[in-house]
């Protein structure tokens, strides 16, 4: 149903969640004022999509008879275009003001030729009172420095290559997948030496990696300029510019492109929440004189990160939505994204920018007075634009509070996004690594918050993204093995007790989150193979080093060091999920959550998943509910030998279910479960099982069984005497067979990297 002023109190989120209509004014109040700002949009502007065009009309365009400049700056009482183009001088270039305060000048061409050439340096100098200000052009499509000087300001540059320099695309976008399993990557920090490293060289280097592994998004941070590198790419100078380390918009181009070529889908990670604090070379140096209602940001406090040191947005004001809506456009239409990643929703969302507030759940946090309504109003007509451009966007919220319907369509009531991130998980894995013995973790807690989720809201799980890798943190590889991961993680010797149980673990802590944490996933750039030490960017505090401001592919390319087996896990699990979709899938019932043996199971769509966190105890026979009868095998053993595992479970072996109780009746069943097959679990694994189509089997119709690979032309590995020593094995049932241990699960797209 599409929301109307006529049915505003009428919402279809009510029906979702019943407990929403207690908030009944908040939400008819918010989708009024949605509703009223979109009207007013398209009574003026034409359409909403009209409106995202700004980058055409603002900015320096060039046409057939001229180059036209326009900004917004409405304090200004002068205005001139200045650059290299006539000198820095502006004298014969003044700017004329209109009534809502857009400055514009139109320069003819010079003998055919635009005036103002194609990558020369330019910038806006204004007046008001006494003061003159020279900043860069907020619509900027690049800007540099000198790097030879220190502490050199950025120059905005004018970006209008010719025809035959211009990056044209040469591949479609690739569909929308039913779950996104996303790559997140920082460019600069991709190559091996200790330097940034550049688009082209990510494009070419990285990208194969990626789709080596069956990822089938990457997420890309850091591409909107920010002058200061060590910011991550969060403190943004030039909403419209290409970072210009990595190089030009073009090479992002050509990036872009060769992602989708890859069928790799691309998302940016965009930073609408706030802007740097920088005044030369940013958004903030257009305050000068202003209110705020004639500014980007608010004034006084609420216009002031305190946590973040920088500028909040005034998202009631029209010339800002203009910006920001025309922003996202910007970088679909001419970039060619498949969507974005919103950082920082928490802080839109509220007043106090979630700053020194524990969300409970209770919704009178969520809805009240502390609820900016101007943020939500507009990230409602960002959500919309982006679906209406492009239906099969993806657009992702970094959001920790967990405010309800955020992640429904925006007509049905919602904020519009697609997906959000749970955030809540890779701080309970870091909890358990940091302050909990392996016999203290808890298999409810571990299962509640994999799952604690809003029915019908999409969530993006991940055990650790780069904020868990940043200095002052570790990575789950090296809160693990630490210090051993410099003397211990060579395959020509026997693994130590650290090294076993850190590899063990690193697996069955990304798996368990994949599978059962939410309806995609995302790993940052090296975790995968688990890439020891933390990234530090370059800055005082380190003599301004690049040492760990890069990732050492060389660690998972040397065949002889136990980096690989992390990498072929991961490889493992994403091909997983190609071949049977279950992260897609509704269907996800945790039937067993066994405190004192450490044990979790759960199906996830039509895969049945035993993980057994006990650090010594193997289950002979163990006792796991299904729900459809017939016979299981094992889809992917984390114990495998091709993944660094010990090869305990025997991949030949038929798993036949029994009926479990009285059909019908779920109490009578075991674990709530109408059916039931026994396995063997070692510990510290974790198995996948798939059920076996009989019928096509019979018949050799269909695709049958998951391909697994014979790793006999690799020397088989035998448990060293320590991992023997501390484990101990307890029989349940029945002893299951132990064939078949040289077989291990391995993508059926075996692309080399």
């Amino acid at each position: 149903m599409a929301a109307s002023k006529d049915n505003v109190d009428h919402l279809p989120i009510y029906k979702l969640d019943p407990k929403l209509e207690e908030f009944k004014d908040h939400f008819s109040y918010r989708m009024k004022r949605y509703l009223d700002q979109k009207c007013s949009i398209e009574k003026n502007e034409g359409s909403l999509e009209e409106f995202s065009k700004g980058y055409l009309k603002y900015g320096i365009n060039t046409n057939k008879d001229g180059t036209v400049y326009r900004e917004w700056a409405p304090a200004a009482q002068e205005a001139q275009l200045i650059g290299d183009f006539n000198d820095w001088n502006g004298a014969n270039h003044q700017m004329e003001k209109d009534q809502f305060g857009v400055w514009s000048i139109k320069i003819d061409h010079v003998k055919g030729k635009p005036a103002i050439p194609h990558n020369s340096r330019v910038k806006f100098r204004f007046r008001h009172g006494a003061v003159w200000a020279d900043r860069i052009p907020a619509w900027i499509h690049y800007a540099a420095v000198d790097a030879s000087k220190f502490g050199a300001p950025y120059d905005g540059v004018h970006w209008d290559p010719p025809a035959s320099e211009r990056y044209m695309f040469k591949h479609p976008r690739p569909s929308k997948p039913d779950a996104p399993r996303i790559y997140e990557a920082h460019v600069g920090m991709s190559g091996e030496k200790p330097a940034v490293s550049t688009y082209r060289e990510f494009a070419d280097n990285v990208l194969p990696r990626i789709r080596a592994n069956n990822y089938n998004t990457v997420q890309l941070m850091a591409v909107m300029e920010h002058s200061y590198y060590a910011s991550f790419g969060y403190h943004v100078t030039n909403f419209f510019a290409v970072s210009s380390r990595s190089g030009t918009p073009e090479d992002l181009k050509y990036l872009v492109d060769k992602a989708h070529s890859l069928g790799l889908r691309v998302l940016m990670d965009v930073v609408h929440s706030h802007a740097s604090n920088n005044v030369t070379d940013g958004l903030n140096g257009y305050d000068v004189g202003q209110s705020t209602q004639e500014s980007y940001f608010h004034t006084g406090d609420r216009g002031y990160h305190k946590l973040w040191d920088s500028r909040l947005f005034n998202y009631a004001n029209w010339e800002v939505l203009r910006f920001l809506l025309s922003n996202l456009r910007y970088w679909m239409d001419e970039f060619m994204f498949d969507g974005f990643r919103f950082d920082g929703v928490t802080s839109m969302l509220y007043h106090h920018h979630g700053i020194n507030v524990g969300f409970t759940g209770n919704y009178k946090e969520y809805f009240s007075l502390d609820t900016d309504v101007d943020a939500v109003v507009y990230m409602m007509l960002a959500n919309h634009l982006m679906h209406k451009i492009l239906p099969e966007a993806t657009v992702v919220a970094e959001d920790v509070s967990g405010m309800p319907v955020l992640c429904r369509p925006v007509d049905e009531g919602g904020v519009g996004f697609d997906y959000r991130l749970a955030m809540a998980i890779p701080d309970r894995w870091i909890d358990y690594l940091k302050n909990k013995e392996d016999s203290e973790w808890s298999m409810g807690e571990i299962a509640h918050t994999l799952t604690n989720r809003r029915y019908t809201e999409k969530c993006i799980a991940y055990a650790e993204s780069h904020d868990q890798s940043i200095v002052g943190d570790k990575t789950i590889a090296f809160l693990l093995m630490d210090k051993e991961m410099y003397t211990g993680m060579s395959d020509l010797q026997p693994a130590s007790p650290t090294i076993d149980r850190g590899i063990a673990l690193q697996k069955m802590i990304h798996f368990i989150t994949m599978a059962l944490g939410g309806d995609g996933y995302l790993n940052f750039m090296g975790n995968e193979f688990g890439h020891p030490e933390w990234i530090d960017f370059p800055r005082e505090g380190n003599n301004w080093s690049y040492d760990k401001c890069r990732r050492q592919w060389s660690l998972v390319d040397t065949d002889h060091l136990r980096y690989k087996y992390m990498d072929a896990f991961d490889q493992a699990m994403n091909a997983l999920d190609e071949e049977f979709f279950f992260l897609s899938s509704p269907k996800q019932i945790v039937s067993d959550m066994n405190e004192e043996k450490k044990v979790i199971v759960f199906e996830r769509g039509d895969l049945v998943f035993v993980f057994n966190f006990h650090p010594k105890k193997t289950y002979d026979g163990y006792k796991v509910g299904c729900d459809l009868p017939g016979k299981y095998r094992v889809a992917l053993d984390s114990d495998a030998f091709v993944f660094g595992g010990h090869g305990r479970v025997g991949h030949d072996v038929d798993h036949f279910t029994s009926p479990e109780g009285v059909p019908g009746v779920p109490e009578t069943n075991f674990n709530n479960r109408p059916n039931s097959f026994k396995v063997l679990s070692p510990p510290r694994t974790c198995v996948a099982y798939y059920r076996v189509d009989e019928e096509a089997e019979t018949t050799g119709a269909g695709k049958t069984s998951p391909e697994i690979i014979d790793v006999d032309a690799t020397p088989l590995k035998t448990p060293t005497a320590t991992t023997e020593a501390h484990e101990e094995r307890e029989s349940t049932e029945d002893v299951s067979s132990k064939k078949g241990r040289q077989f291990g699960r391995q993508s059926s797209d075996k692309s080399t990297k």
